[in-house]
């Protein structure tokens, strides 16, 4: 059910103007939680596709709610890898609108298990600048911001300037050579920070709370197949067998 949001949210008021009405489905419970922005390109390479997953993951085991603004690309990793019930996903549309139409399922599993926030009233279809409020919304309410990928004349470009203005720590991941062109400017003039070592970087974030699955995680910090059957010998192959994980590029990719 759709509901408008009735009660202040602090870190909104970092923005330009405060939005004028807010509308959610799901837990607004997240809200009350130190949060994280990830965003990025809709077509991030497997590097910061994996890198994204990391982060995201890594964070969301050290109870921090990931944000993200339910895009395809970087948006999903970082939603999916912190699993929907510590997920917050802004729209820029209303909220009786699944869109990206591809990521329906996602959507709906962070209605039921997440929250799901737009400053749109139903019916209100995304246009441009409907995805320039989304996201200023999405870098307020983060307490830092990381931006794992970012192509030249980006949407996510917007999102790292709204970041300064608003006096956020922004991150990246080391850049490769000609990938995430975006950033380069802004990794020259010292404006955001490289995360050279992950763990280092999550663990200032409070130490990882205990799994009861390891394999799962494991797999999902896509290893390279050789590595994971040294490891994990005859289970590998059963989920390979099972159709439950596929092999690409050497490296393993869960199904679920």
């Amino acid at each position: 059910m759709i509901r408008k949001i009735d009660f202040e949210i602090k870190e909104l008021n970092l923005m330009k103007k405060y939005p004028k009405e807010l509308f959610y489905i799901g837990n607004t419970q997240l809200l009350k939680k130190q949060k994280v922005s990830i965003v990025g390109s809709r077509r991030p390479s497997q590097y910061s596709q994996r890198f994204t997953h990391l982060l995201s993951q890594g964070l969301s085991q050290r109870d921090i709610t990931v944000i993200s603004g339910a895009a395809i690309g970087v948006d999903s990793i970082a939603h999916k890898s912190a699993k929907t019930e510590n997920t917050i996903a802004v729209v820029a549309n209303g909220l009786d609108i699944r869109y990206p139409a591809i990521n329906e399922k996602l959507i709906k599993e962070i209605e039921k298990r997440g929250l799901m926030l737009s400053a749109y009233k139903q019916g209100e279809k995304a246009r441009n600048y409907t995805f320039v409020l989304r996201n200023e919304i999405v870098v307020a309410l983060g307490e830092i911001l990381i931006v794992t990928h970012a192509d030249e004349k980006s949407g996510t470009l917007s999102s790292i300037n709204y970041a300064l203005e608003m006096g956020k720590k922004v991150y990246t991941i080391p850049q490769r050579l000609d990938e995430s062109k975006g950033i380069l400017n802004y990794l020259k003039k010292g404006l955001i920070t490289p995360i050279y070592n992950l763990e280092e970087f999550l663990n200032t974030f409070g130490d990882k709370k205990e799994t009861t699955n390891e394999l799962e995680l494991y797999l999902k910090s896509f290893p390279s197949y050789e590595e994971a059957v040294k490891k994990y010998s005859n289970k590998i192959l059963e989920l390979e067998l099972e159709g439950k994980i596929i092999i690409e590029n050497g490296h393993i990719k869960p199904l679920s």
